[in-house]
């Protein structure tokens, strides 16, 4: 928990479906002849800005509570704007099926470019969003029907993205945890939504843990991403498990990794040139680090852990805040170092009341690792932020960080999906040698953007 005064000094994924939202046509804005090359993974596009997806899960759509949809944010030498989106829900033309009550459309789980034409591609549920010159516009249904995409990658290092899903079985139900069995699928993608080819994961490996999220990189240097996936592992608890890319695609590594909360990401955080897997773990209010090697990542011994008690961090460590809940890796900085996000939406702000406003900590990356020294503490009360935090707003419930203006800093994204009484919002800030500050700050919500607002959960995700 933070007192009052902890926040006085600033220390710290074209208009396809707006119609069939009740929303007028607007296009993606950017110059591209202005902005550096971006990574293709995240430039639905191609105008060399990075995007971002929003989930709006719980939105009405077509009068179907709970129907939901993704707001794509297109990045922009300016950064985002309201005018730069597009909005697409099962309403939208091109994308199969129709709003159904209570289906939660509009999480998504993957992006990156799929059919080898240049633009990424988002995955929301069982659906590809195609990328393309004027943004994302079609949608194919995944073949085999409901499988939950936990990650994109370059599993094989062949070249071409693929992507790796799983399904829950057996579930035991209350404290049993289900099993899970997984698979690689191999791109490139047809647009009928088809592989290369595929492969199967060892499914006793993937016993006692229910998996439900997790992400991609390449921890030993060999070219290939490898993948950390959470779940839920019964009696309250979550595991991790840990695979490694090889040219037939993901194996079991055999060795513990960081996890077991229901957030991780990968990223460079030493700049040795190795991903490191950064794993929070709300329910302990910490986040681990486990820094990679051309041997990989080392026993849980050399792994290191940061809470709000750690050295240079503000705040301190208090149950229930959440601390870890959600994280991004990226270069705030532009030192060429990741950073890491880290949002604590259960942290309560002064004595009394503004319970669960929520927090965003910023730690730097350092030749030497991750580091508490020059973090930093963002809330709806910090200087310049636009807003006020309030009880409830569950302020870093998601975070991102992606550098949407093109200036070589990224940018971070956090979002509060309870704001306005679960309305939902964004709030996207610049990145800068100095690290995150409240210049051009913008926020948003469905109802800025022009599409189903009340109760929408706004921002329930982030990619």
């Amino acid at each position: 928990m933070f007192s009052a005064r902890s926040y006085v000094r600033w220390a710290g994924p074209l208009a396809v479906g707006l119609i069939a939202l009740g929303v007028g046509p607007l296009g993606a804005t950017g110059v591209a002849a202005a902005a550096p090359a971006a990574p293709v993974g995240d430039d639905f596009n191609g105008d060399g800005y990075q995007d971002l997806a929003v989930a709006a899960s719980h939105a009405t759509v077509d009068g179907k509570s709970g129907a939901g949809y993704v707001a794509v944010m297109y990045g922009g030498s300016h950064g985002l704007s309201a005018s730069g989106r597009t909005v697409i829900s099962r309403a939208t033309k091109g994308i199969p099926g129709s709003p159904a009550k209570n289906e939660n459309f509009g999480t998504p789980s993957a992006k990156g470019d799929l059919d080898g034409d240049g633009y990424a591609d988002l995955v929301v549920g069982p659906v590809i969003v195609w990328g393309g010159p004027h943004g994302l516009s079609g949608g194919t249904s995944l073949p085999g029907g409901s499988g939950r995409t936990v990650a994109s990658g370059d599993f094989d290092g062949d070249g071409r993205l693929d992507l790796a899903l799983f399904r829950i079985t057996g579930a035991g139900g209350g404290d049993d945890p289900g099993d899970s069995t997984g698979a690689v699928w191999h791109g490139p993608f047809s647009r009928s939504g088809t592989p290369v080819r595929t492969t199967t994961l060892d499914p006793e490996k993937l016993r006692g843990i229910e998996v439900s999220s997790g992400a991609s990189g390449d921890v030993n240097g060999d070219g290939r991403d490898d993948l950390v996936v959470d779940g839920y592992g019964g009696d309250g608890n979550f595991g991790s498990k840990f695979f490694l890319g090889s040219p037939e695609g993901l194996v079991y590594s055999g060795t513990a990794a960081p996890g077991g909360g229901r957030a991780v990401a990968l990223g460079d955080v030493n700049g040795d040139g190795y991903d490191d897997i950064v794993a929070g773990r709300e329910a302990m209010d910490e986040i681990e680090v486990a820094y990679g090697s051309a041997s990989g990542i080392g026993h849980s011994e050399t792994w290191k852990t940061f809470t709000q008690d750690t050295p240079g961090v503000p705040g301190a460590y208090e149950e229930n805040d959440a601390f870890g809940a959600s994280v991004a890796v990226g270069d705030i900085t532009g030192d060429g170092i990741d950073d890491v996000a880290i949002g604590a939406p259960g942290e309560s702000l002064g004595e009394t009341g503004r319970q669960e406003a929520g927090v965003v900590t910023v730690l730097r990356g350092s030749r030497s690792g991750l580091t508490g020294t020059g973090a930093q503490a963002i809330t709806e009360d910090s200087p310049g932020i636009p807003g006020a935090a309030e009880a409830g707003d569950r302020f870093g419930s998601s975070v991102r960080l992606l550098d949407i203006n093109g200036n070589g800093y990224a940018d971070l994204s956090s979002a509060a999906w309870n704001e306005d009484k679960s309305n939902g919002a964004v709030w996207e800030l610049r990145g800068r040698p100095t690290g995150i500050v409240p210049d051009a700050a913008f926020v948003f919500g469905g109802k800025k953007l022009g599409a189903p607002y009340a109760k929408a959960e706004f921002g329930a995700r982030i990619k």
